[in-house]
């Protein structure tokens, strides 16, 4: 048996996307931080960000609109509060992130003087994105791992998996006080030991069978923090980013939103423009309403997919505002100048997730959920464009200042008992956990996509409960890897997710069911709470 590897820290931080690396450079300013990445430290979903971060930079902008336009966005179920602490921090987050070395695009303005370049995405009234050309994230992430990576303070250990968060204590007294991780090289869980945790592991979009991220979101924080005893709420709102690339050697990559706040256009195959037949905003309107127009283009005409167009601005516009998308389409043979992308919707964003307060902080005692992970009240029924990466700056600084709070406690030293193996064997089945990875993808997409019943609820339940049960028959018996863990999580919060849709009795936001088309006139977030 191989021996059992333990590590210590103050802040272990699971995820090392914007949201972990930003809480990492604010808490070692006063303590340890383990860093823990599943892939590489740049695999997560930030670096394929393209479109930018949200912030008032321009005087003829207002906190007030960044508010009120997340709020219509969110279709009224954000918290309010928490719409307006985001907003009045935006700009001084972003100042940090500038200070750490992000270069974001910047042009003369009539008077001379230099400035951030701002574009405008769908929902916004006003331009208010700031970018670095259409890879936003990829600068993003490239700074704040230049900063981390010299941090003495902060430990960074890739290629680890979550498997289960450690608590100590009952009711409302549970604290965390460390997590099981696997490494994937040495194929062995080891323990590590915390004051206090961080989730920072992104959405759960993975659970789709058309996605638009990376591999590696497949909601292991929300999964991991459910099984501790946890809330989560709202997540029945996905996220269906209107316009991926829909090409057979193109997986995953996404146009962004910044091309129609540019000024392209939807159409269908016969070229004829249809947003204005559905929304009088047309292609600036949120990312809900239009992915709808989309799927029911698609499914009214029986096409496989639509078309995104941009060639009607000139060669130089195009190629200097979407360098990297121009590249890549180029590429696959398709010249954006000259003819227009075929798109299709694609799940993107996890609006719901950990529920969390205004710190971060979960129902555990020392343990947060930032970014992605978390339900915080930002959202609501949809998130607006270019909130998402602000969202990860502003309460991974909220949480550290919290975390700095409360450092000093608990005294206390938890023993964590070593994990148990002497019991399970290698599995000779890997083609069980394929077989049911690629049925819960499909059903999640047919029965809980962007259009819903309450048949296919019903039925989607009735798969992934059986799929539950078979999963933890199977992860009792066999040794841990990568995807039976992955597949554990998927499961789990795609129970969650069928829960939280056939608990909501209207359609608001992101959550469309046919049996109840109005939305309610109050609407209240959906919270789930472990039994």
């Amino acid at each position: 048996m191989t021996d059992a590897i333990e590590h210590s820290c103050d802040t272990l931080i699971i995820g090392s996307g914007a949201a972990g690396l930003t809480l990492a450079l604010q808490v070692a300013q006063f303590s340890k931080v383990i860093v823990l990445s599943k892939a590489q430290i740049n695999d997560g979903s930030t670096f394929y960000a393209q479109g930018g971060i949200a912030a008032v930079f321009d005087k003829k902008d207002s906190i007030e609109s960044h508010v009120s336009d997340t709020l219509i966005a969110g279709a009224n179920l954000c918290d309010k509060s928490v719409v307006e602490m985001t907003a009045q921090n935006a700009k001084a987050s972003l100042e940090w992130l500038i200070d750490c070395g992000a270069d974001f695009d910047q042009e003369l303005s009539s008077k001379g003087e230099q400035r951030y370049h701002l574009t405008q995405e769908g929902g916004h009234s006003h331009r208010r994105i700031l970018h670095a050309a259409d890879a936003t994230g990829k600068e993003v992430q490239t700074t704040l791992q230049a900063k981390v990576l010299n941090h003495p303070n902060i430990t960074i250990l890739e290629r680890y998996n979550a498997v289960d968060l450690v608590t100590d204590g009952l009711s409302a007294d549970k604290r965390v006080i460390g997590a099981y991780v696997w490494s994937r090289d040495r194929e062995q869980v080891e323990t590590i030991h915390a004051k206090q945790v961080a989730l920072a592991t992104g959405g759960a979009s993975k659970v789709y069978q058309y996605t638009s991220n990376p591999d590696v979101a497949s909601g292991d924080g929300i999964a991991m923090a459910w099984r501790a005893g946890c809330s989560v709420a709202n997540l029945e709102f996905n996220q269906f980013h209107p316009t991926s690339l829909f090409h057979p050697q193109s997986n995953n990559f996404l146009l962004s939103e910044a091309l129609r706040g540019e000024g392209a256009y939807l159409k269908r195959p016969d070229g004829s423009r249809f947003m204005d037949d559905f929304d009088t905003r047309g292609e600036l309107a949120p990312r809900d309403i239009v992915a709808r127009a989309i799927d029911y283009e698609m499914k009214r005409l029986g096409v496989d997919c639509l078309y995104l167009d941009i060639s009607h601005k000139n060669d130089e516009f195009v190629t200097s505002h979407f360098p990297t998308i121009y590249q890549h389409c180029l590429g696959l043979g398709i010249d954006i100048t000259k003819e227009p992308m075929p798109v299709v919707p694609a799940a993107h964003y996890t609006c719901g997730g950990v529920k969390t307060d205004k710190h971060g902080a979960t129902d555990i005692k020392g343990l947060y959920a930032i970014g992605e992970v978390a339900y915080t009240g930002l959202h609501g029924a949809n998130r607006m464009a270019s909130n998402s990466l602000l969202e990860c700056l502003v309460f991974a600084k909220t949480a550290a200042d919290h975390i700095k709070t409360n450092s000093d406690t608990p005294s206390t030293h938890y023993n964590i008992a070593p994990w148990d193996e002497s019991k399970v064997t290698d599995s000779d089945e890997e083609v069980v956990i394929q077989h049911n990875w690629h049925e819960l993808r499909l059903f999640m997409w047919d029965y809980v996509g962007i259009v819903r019943t309450n048949k296919r609820l019903a039925r989607a339940k009735r798969r992934v409960e059986l799929l539950q049960t078979e999963i933890d028959e199977y992860y009792s018996n066999f040794k841990v890897s990568n995807n039976l863990l992955e597949l554990r999580n998927l499961v789990q919060v795609a129970q969650l997710i069928i829960d939280c849709a056939i608990a909501r009795k209207e359609s608001v936001g992101l959550h469309y069911n046919l049996d109840y088309p109005d939305a309610f006139e109050d609407s209240s977030p959906t919270v789930l709470t472990p039994h």
